[in-house]
């Protein structure tokens, strides 16, 4: 059965079962208590179930047309909602517009993205949260969220979208490499101060190496000092507390100015990736879909 045999007779069946008759259901189509009737007993013939118990003063619904019913009303709404989004594409993006991000990546990468857009489209009211945890879009009401690594198996209300990977290097202040020298292997790099972003607990004290296929190894690192927040890492390698693992992204603007130097720069692995996800149901919205173009667009990692 195609899909437009499905949907014949659910108006009319929805209409009776709300109103309790073919006449008050006739009334609210405009059509006669004959033909509401007749599209109501052909979709009965074609489920192969009785929906009504019929009596001479009224109608009412059976276990199966009860079960029915429900699922037409969800189903009658979910159309009208994707009717209302598509004719809402003639409209000016409007209205509150939440979306959560990274905290490092947010600040430095992701804000001047948003504060460009929100300066072009005025009618909206953004809501911006930063959390380096995968939050739950349907239940915490976010539009639109910016993941740096896995997203995981998401499920099929969530849409994703990969935008790149990150890219790795190590790194240390003039200062330090003046005073303690610049290594010339990576078996050198042990003997240095190492900062690592990590937690209380000692995770995270590893960084990455090259391996053959392409593939990354993990080395644990002996380190000077551990920090859990990347932007105040960045502040101590360029006072000179030592050496570390960065995220090209995050140490850009340093490397610019000179406060930081490439240390064994022909040694570089892939960190992890950037998604951005967002609620399927809202993809639609103009406020939605402009967003995900212009991330899409203007979001770099490298």
């Amino acid at each position: 059965m195609n899909p437009s045999e499905r949907l014949k007779g659910l108006g009319a069946f929805v209409y009776t079962a709300r109103h309790g008759s073919f006449a008050a259901a006739a009334e609210q189509l405009n059509l006669t208590s004959s033909a509401v009737g007749k599209s109501v007993a052909r979709l009965e013939q074609r489920l192969e179930t009785r929906l009504f118990d019929r009596t001479t003063r009224r109608l009412t619904l059976t276990d199966a047309g009860q079960a029915f019913f429900a699922t037409c009303t969800r189903v009658l709404s979910d159309l009208a909602e994707a009717q209302a989004v598509l004719a809402s594409h003639a409209h000016t993006p409007m209205g509150r517009l939440r979306i959560d991000l990274p905290a490092s990546f947010g600040r430095l990468i992701v804000m001047p993205v948003l504060i460009a857009f929100f300066k072009r489209h005025t009618h909206l009211r953004p809501h911006i949260t930063f959390t380096d945890r995968f939050v739950d879009l349907v239940d915490e009401g976010v539009d639109v969220a910016v993941r740096i690594g896995g997203v995981g198996d998401l499920p099929p209300t969530i849409g994703s979208r990969y935008l790149g990977t990150e890219r790795l290097i190590f790194c240390a202040a003039p200062s330090y490499l003046k005073a303690r020298g610049a290594p010339l292997t990576l078996e050198a790099l042990g003997e240095h101060d190492c900062v690592v972003y990590g937690k209380s607990d000692g995770a995270g004290a590893r960084w990455l190496l090259p391996a053959q296929g392409g593939r990354a190894k993990t080395l644990e690192v002996a380190h000077h000092m551990m920090v859990s927040d990347s932007e105040a890492q960045v502040a101590a390698l360029e006072a000179g507390a030592g050496m570390a693992q960065m995220a090209t992204w995050l140490v850009s603007k340093s490397l610019g100015e000179g406060k930081l130097v490439p240390v064994l720069p022909e040694v570089s692995v892939d960190g992890l990736p950037l998604h951005i996800t967002w609620p399927k149901n809202k993809q639609l919205t103009p406020k939605i879909d402009l967003l995900l173009q212009t991330f899409a667009a203007q979001l770099h990692i490298r």
